[in-house]
């Protein structure tokens, strides 16, 4: 780990962030523009334009220019930069990567085609389908897979405490008890809505030239169904990609962004339930529900040695917030561009690699966090016990059931703002105008059984 790097994410969590850097970094962009360019010219010479047939060992040979060496990379910048060998400086990243390939292939059999590369597009072609293949890649290979293993987890102790019964709180106040499960069981649900959306976006891309009127193919090849040829060349990416691209045929320059905004909007809406769940955990911990497991070695205050911080947790709220800010402003951002085009989305659009890395260390603290905590059944039974008022509502809903008058108002002058035992209960029950058969019922109630059928709810 290099101890000069501005970012974070590349410094301090390079490792949790690692699996990303092969798509978005630089190197990453410069692959997927490539592939790009690379399967746009093996596409024309399938559709015998004045441009030969390739055979099996030139497509081969092309695609063999995906594989990116660091030398290779260094080159492509260096051709934007600063220029290569007699290749003056394009200050075009693009561009760059056109020339790689015309280098590349020049002292090949495919020397004769080298014009065709990149033939009837603009920049925004290669570049929206670039981003529309990182953004389905690092989702079904890194992203989702890290959300499933998360929803997994929290599954696990649904159905592991799904008997356990705990006080609830609403408004932070003593309420009627839930399990522990159930309230697991709770997040997992609403995960895999938003997962099950998120699955559904297909990612939409553009490839129709400069104003999206494929002024330039058509003028060459007006007899050719662009239209066709493009939605077929877009959705050739989809073998095996569980995240979909489609074509988007009516266009500026630019592909509107609008499926990236759904994308992040509703990664945005499955770190907002993680926020939700971090703070829950946090303010478990905080109660010694949950309990951390120490770690021989490790330090959780400078100061105070008794201390075991509920870090990972923390960090996990602190990176789904910066991942969430940027979305946002993604979401106020993309979708809008002057006119026919402008460049602003060019250099926001470098930064989905970052808010996406953010979501990865977040979810990898998370799981850290889940891997080290164990839940106190004493102390949450205990705590239970401690507020015998949480049956105030069981009471008087079948004083309710059976006739009684004002049965909520009695409840309430028993009850609110006051400490109250089972004994008082018992006194009470035993003072109402009821059967002696309601009155046992009554007297069955207590908070640990009063959970309504939240353990089944824990395993739906």
């Amino acid at each position: 780990m290099s101890l000069n790097l501005i970012s974070p994410v590349d410094g301090r969590y390079k490792k949790l962030s690692s699996p990303l850097a092969p798509i978005f970094s630089e190197a990453g962009f410069m692959h997927y523009r490539l592939m790009v360019e690379g399967e746009y010219l093996i596409a024309l010479s399938d559709l015998r334009l004045k441009l030969r047939k390739f055979s099996n060992p030139e497509k081969k040979l092309i695609r063999s220019l995906y594989n990116l060496s660091e030398r290779d990379a260094q080159i492509i910048s260096d051709i934007e930069i600063k220029g290569y060998k007699n290749i003056k400086a394009t200050d075009h990243d693009t561009k760059a990567v056109e020339y790689f390939m015309k280098e590349k292939l020049a002292k090949t059999s495919l020397k004769d085609v080298l014009e065709w590369i990149h033939f009837g597009l603009t920049s925004e072609d290669t570049i929206n389908l670039a981003y529309a293949l990182m953004l389905s890649d690092s989702l079904t290979q890194v992203l989702i897979p890290k959300i499933e293993k998360i929803i997994g987890e929290l599954d696990t102790l649904a159905k592991k405490y799904k008997n356990l019964p705990m006080l609830a709180r609403t408004h932070g106040q003593p309420a009627s008890p839930t399990t522990f499960g159930k309230e697991m069981k709770v997040f997992v649900a609403r995960l895999e809505k938003r997962l099950e959306s998120l699955e559904h976006i297909k990612i939409q891309a553009k490839l129709n030239g400069a104003t999206g009127n494929y002024n330039a193919p058509v003028v060459a090849y007006p007899k050719i169904d662009w239209l066709k040829f493009s939605k077929n060349f877009i959705e050739s990416f989809n073998n095996g990609k569980s995240q979909k691209i489609e074509a988007n045929l009516i266009t500026t320059q630019i592909e509107c962004h609008d499926s990236y905004v759904a994308i992040f909007d509703t990664l945005r809406r499955i770190n907002t339930i993680l926020l939700d769940f971090n703070q829950d955990m946090w303010r478990y911990i905080s109660d010694e529900w949950i309990v951390q497991k120490p770690v021989e070695g490790t330090v959780g205050s400078s100061t105070m040695p008794h201390k075991i911080n509920p870090l990972k947790f923390e960090n996990s709220e602190g990176n789904l917030g910066m991942a969430n800010a940027l979305f946002e402003f993604f979401a106020r951002k993309l979708p809008i561009s002057r006119l026919q085009r402008d460049l602003s989305d060019s250099t926001v659009s470098r930064n989905f690699g970052t808010a996406l890395s953010h979501c990865l260390i977040a979810y990898e603290y998370l799981l850290k966090g889940l891997g080290r905590i164990e839940v106190n059944e004493e102390k949450i039974l205990t705590v239970l016990k401690s507020h015998p008022e949480v049956i105030a509502e069981a009471i008087q809903t079948i004083l309710r059931r059976e006739g009684t008058e004002f049965p909520y108002e009695k409840l309430k002058a028993l009850t609110r703002g006051k400490t109250v035992t089972m004994e008082d209960f018992e006194r009470f029950i035993d003072g109402l105008s009821v059967s002696s058969k309601v009155k046992k019922e009554l007297k069955k109630i207590t908070p640990s059984s009063y959970t309504g059928i939240a353990s089944k709810i824990a395993v739906l």
